[in-house]
């Protein structure tokens, strides 16, 4: 039997990218997805790729940053498949500013994507996941939330609250068999490192990791639907770090 056989999967920010991946891995291994994304089309082509695989997947399109919109997310998914065995706070963005040029704007919808998008979304399914005495919740980090970075302070901060929602949650929540975990990526080959860099700088920047290259989404899909299954059952306020050997992390 898949890993993920007969479970829910609450993907946020699915419509592309490490969330497609995510998606995508997850309905190979038996799970059914509720995608959801700030756009309709890219979550409709993530829902396809998902039911070619013989899954089921219903689309929610939800602005991270409204919490009336996640928590009707979370209502919806549920209804429409079932109690949310598994949630995936992967919906986020970059943006590369030097601090004293991070606006009031900036700075509120970057906290209000990563952080306060995620929280809610964690509270949203955290009743189902008590009742049943089971879940799994993942949050997707950044290797700029451990480590900082010349640029984009917002960013770093908001990435490195994921962690401290993690080792919170995971305490909080383990007498319900409630697992919370994070997943913080080095350069990935999809979304932001595609868009701000160009073809000589990336080069420059995969020369200096260990590994000399960036990661493939799926590769973080990987990490991820591990600490979605039962293969992680033991494994709850930790962080892996898929990055090539450019931080070394405990794990």
């Amino acid at each position: 039997m898949p890993l993920l056989e007969g479970k829910i999967a609450l993907i946020t920010g699915s419509g592309d990218g490490m969330g497609r991946a995510h998606a995508i891995l997850m309905a190979e291994r038996g799970a059914d997805i509720v995608v959801s994304d700030i756009r309709a089309e890219p979550a409709q082509a993530t829902a396809e790729e998902v039911r070619k695989r013989g899954r089921r997947a219903h689309v929610v399109v939800a602005d991270m940053a409204d919490v009336a919109q996640v928590k009707n997310m979370a209502e919806e998914g549920a209804a429409r498949l079932g109690p949310i065995d598994i949630l995936v706070n992967n919906a986020g963005y970059g943006q590369r500013l030097e601090t004293m040029d991070i606006t009031e704007e900036d700075f509120d919808r970057m906290f209000a994507v990563h952080v306060r998008g995620s929280f809610f979304a964690a509270q949203a399914v955290i009743p189902a996941m008590k009742e049943r005495r089971r879940g799994k919740i993942i949050n997707i980090s950044s290797m700029w939330g451990m480590t900082g970075a010349p640029v984009a302070s917002h960013y770093c901060a908001a990435k490195a609250a994921l962690l401290g929602f993690t080792k919170a949650w995971a305490k909080e929540l383990a007498p319900w068999n409630i697992h919370v975990n994070a997943v913080a990526p080095g350069g990935v080959r999809s979304g932001g490192p595609m868009k701000l860099d160009n073809s000589e700088i990336l080069k420059a920047k995969e020369a200096k990791v260990p590994l000399k290259r960036y990661c493939e989404p799926v590769e973080i899909a990987y990490a991820v639907a591990y600490l979605a299954s039962p293969e992680s059952d033991f494994v709850t306020g930790q962080v892996i770090s898929p990055n090539g050997g450019e931080v070394i992390v405990g794990y």
